[in-house]
């Protein structure tokens, strides 16, 4: 399994090792879901599940590090040890995996995998140069320096660890990927732990069963069966598994339907407590795979909901359709789509409708998207600002409701355009609006603490000499989550 950091070259490695250009075909050049790929070194196979790097994407690694032997975590070293490293670490060792350190970028200027390797050191990793037992090779996903020597360490690791499996056992492994496909119906990538896999096998998870009609390799090619360690792509299941989900293989359907006991699909909305002073955004949410559900369900949940809550109506995988926008109409949602698609004819009827729809194909801009909708969506705030105060020395002209007044500046300092509170004997008894200003019988822009200054004054209240006038600003800001 091939873990790290975001944009610390993970994808790009393996792109190294399998001389093709995964990478230049993902949006973003970030890994969205996991990909499992396959070479042979020696003539013995190596399968890589390809982790994303995106912190989002911590529930997707888990998953990854359930069916793999080794992690190799991918370091930039010209960065060091990053956030997602250090839970890269925890989630090898959480699953008790031997390590292999692959310190990248070794050709870039300012490159330094020594002070690399004393970060890890603090994070419980002492390689080898350093007196450890964990294997660390310099690499480089551009140039391909140090490749061979991170694949002869994975096989010598795979010696080292006596990692064997048992071909003559049933067939059974996990579920790493899964969606709907238009044309091929439910689709499911999968890593075969043990046991022969071999199309007409009836395979079921706990949510999901059926008899394999095409079995096909990680480029895609109809193959015959499967081996151990190797990823697949079944077809025939009656509906899209979990993702994360174990498979077996079952003498019939009805052996699979008995040991599974599947249950009843229930649409339960999820009840949440709300306060007068919250609103509610309702959301749908249409993916490309049941792995991106799962990791924006939950980046989504990291969003502040103090002021706004998040309520997630529907998520399912598929095109973005006409029966999501009348969701959306009845119950006024905002519907998101990740990496899927939009016909014309459903654009248009959203836009009759005055449906709001966004896409997005990188999972933070998604993320951001939503933030700045759910700023719009809040009450602009109000804010006040105290500017100062002036006690009344003098009445000059007093009409129905304006007065012309004169007094001296006690804190602070006014100006013209300001909102005015009349306090007479320490209680507030109206308020008003600053309409101009003068200083020394000339217009003035402000005037300060101990300057006196005639006021031109606009409001609902009589002002009397030894009043006490507080100035301030009112200024309406959108809200802020």
């Amino acid at each position: 399994m091939v873990m790290g950091h975001i944009d610390h070259g993970k994808t790009s490695l393996l792109d190294q090792i399998r001389k093709t250009h995964i990478a230049e075909k993902e949006s973003g050049g970030i890994t969205q879901h996991i990909g499992a790929y396959q070479i042979e070194k020696d003539g013995k196979k190596i399968t890589f599940i390809d982790t994303p790097g995106h912190e989002a994407f911590s529930a997707m690694r888990v998953r990854g590090a359930k069916v793999a032997d080794i992690a190799i975590l991918v370091i930039d070293v010209s960065e060091g040890v990053q956030a997602q490293t250090k839970e890269a670490i925890f989630q090898a060792k959480s699953a008790n995996l031997p390590i292999i350190i692959a310190l990248n970028k070794i050709d870039k200027p300012g490159a330094n995998p020594e002070k690399t390797k004393r970060e890890l050191q603090k994070e419980g990793i002492l390689v080898e140069s350093l007196g450890g037992k964990v294997p660390s090779i310099g690499v480089s996903a551009k140039t391909g320096q140090g490749v061979e020597d991170l694949l002869e360490m994975i096989l010598l690791v795979v010696e080292m660890e006596n990692l064997r499996v048992d071909v003559s056992a049933p067939a059974e492994g996990v579920i790493i990927e899964s969606y709907l496909d238009k044309q091929r119906g439910p689709t499911a990538t999968l890593i075969l732990e043990k046991g022969i896999l071999k199309e007409g096998d009836i395979i079921g998870t706990p949510s999901a069963l059926g008899k394999i009609k095409n079995l096909e390799n990680f480029q895609e090619k109809t193959i015959k069966t499967a081996l151990p360690a190797d990823p697949v792509i079944v077809l025939g299941l009656e509906k899209v598994p979990k993702v994360g989900e174990n498979f077996k293989v079952f003498p019939d359907v009805e052996s699979a339907k008995n040991f599974l006991k599947l249950p009843e699909k229930k649409e339960v909305l999820e009840t949440i407590n709300i306060s007068a002073e919250q609103k509610v955004l309702n959301l749908i949410l249409k993916t490309d795979v049941l792995g991106s559900i799962e990791a924006i369900e939950e980046v989504l949940k990291g969003l502040p909901q103090e002021k706004i809550v998040l309520r997630i109506l529907k998520s399912e995988v598929g095109e973005i359709n006409e029966s999501d926008i009348k969701f959306a109409k009845s119950d006024g949602a905002l519907i998101l789509g990740f990496r899927v698609k939009i016909n014309p004819a459903t654009e248009r009827i959203s836009q009759r409708g005055k449906i709001k729809i966004m896409t997005f194909e990188i999972i933070y801009d998604l993320v951001e998207g939503v933030r700045k909708f759910m700023e719009k969506f809040m009450e602009p705030e109000t804010v006040r600002q105290d500017m100062g105060k002036v006690k009344i020395l003098a009445i000059f002209l007093v009409e129905k409701n304006r007065q012309i007044i004169g007094g001296k500046v006690i804190e602070g300092e006014i100006k013209k355009g300001v909102q005015i509170e009349v306090f007479r004997e320490e209680k507030l008894i109206g308020k008003g609006k600053l309409i101009s200003l003068q200083k020394n019988k000339k217009d003035a822009e402000r005037v300060s603490k101990g300057e006196e200054c005639g006021i031109l004054f606009e409001g609902d209240v009589k002002i009397e000499a030894g009043d006490i006038l507080v100035i301030y600003t009112e200024e309406k800001k959108r809200g802020e989550l």
